[in-house]
């Protein structure tokens, strides 16, 4: 596939009509790293890659931006993969923001406000769409995602207090104990990351009202998320030690 033209060349913003909607021709010059790559996460789901690889989207963005996105000194040649999936992980990255959604390993999808960002910096006039509304979760979606917030890991995340975590807060915050068997954990943690994908998957479209009033969007979720993966690699030996402790039984 031949890579565009090269963003300096590009002309200048101007007038066009794109699918019927009157819209300006962006300058992709001005647009960030996350940005062009929101640009070509867009490009991949209008040409049917809903969800689209970590891989197919390092190809694309490097192939619409090579500027940007080339490895240095085979710019034409090669994508700089890593630019690319430092901007999708990390505290500022793309999922962490809540523009694109994990729906599984490497695995990726834009999401409303992700949508609503691309509107906004290719400056699409015309109507915007009409703001969903708050959906309601499943009663026992509810209960596992209070939970979480409930929980003194989640607390201390807040406090910026990460390094004060204990193995007891992430016990907590699964719900196991150490008296469970080997096959009772992994059950225990399958679910955990059963529901959180199943909250992803929702989130991805909708923001949920709580019966408590409060509002959660893709972000609050994509945060506990986060503290899951972050305590299952901190607290992999204990879980180790606990599954083998667990076995003797």
């Amino acid at each position: 596939m031949m890579a565009p033209m090269p963003a300096h060349r590009r002309p200048r913003a101007s007038g066009t009509e794109t699918r019927g909607i009157a819209v300006n021709k962006p300058n992709f010059d001005d647009f960030t790293v996350p940005e062009k790559i929101l640009v070509a996460a867009d490009q991949l789901e209008q040409e049917g890659h809903t969800p689209f690889t970590a891989e197919a989207l390092i190809v694309a963005v490097w192939q619409k931006f090579p500027n940007t996105f080339g490895l240095r000194g085979y710019a034409e040649l090669y994508p700089d993969s890593n630019k690319v999936l430092s901007s999708l992980m990390g505290e500022k990255g793309l999922a962490r923001r809540g523009w694109l959604i994990k729906t599984g390993q490497k695995m990726y999808a834009l999401t409303r406000e992700g949508r609503r960002v691309i509107r906004r910096v290719t400056m699409q006039e015309g109507d915007e769409p009409e703001e969903p509304r708050l959906q309601r979760l499943q009663r026992d979606l509810e209960r596992f995602v209070v939970g979480l917030f409930d929980s003194s890991a989640v607390q201390k995340f807040e406090e910026n207090r990460k390094g004060e975590l204990t193995f007891a807060d992430a016990c907590r915050f699964w719900g196991i104990t150490e008296n469970m068997r080997g096959d009772q954990l992994d059950e225990k943690l399958d679910a955990v990351r059963k529901n959180l994908a199943e909250l992803d998957r929702f989130f991805a479209d909708n923001d949920a009202e709580l019966t408590s009033g409060r509002v959660l969007t893709a972000g609050d979720i994509r945060v506990l998320t986060n503290i899951h993966r972050h305590m299952e690699d901190r607290f992999e030996r204990h879980l180790n030690l606990l599954r083998s402790r667990a076995g003797k039984r």
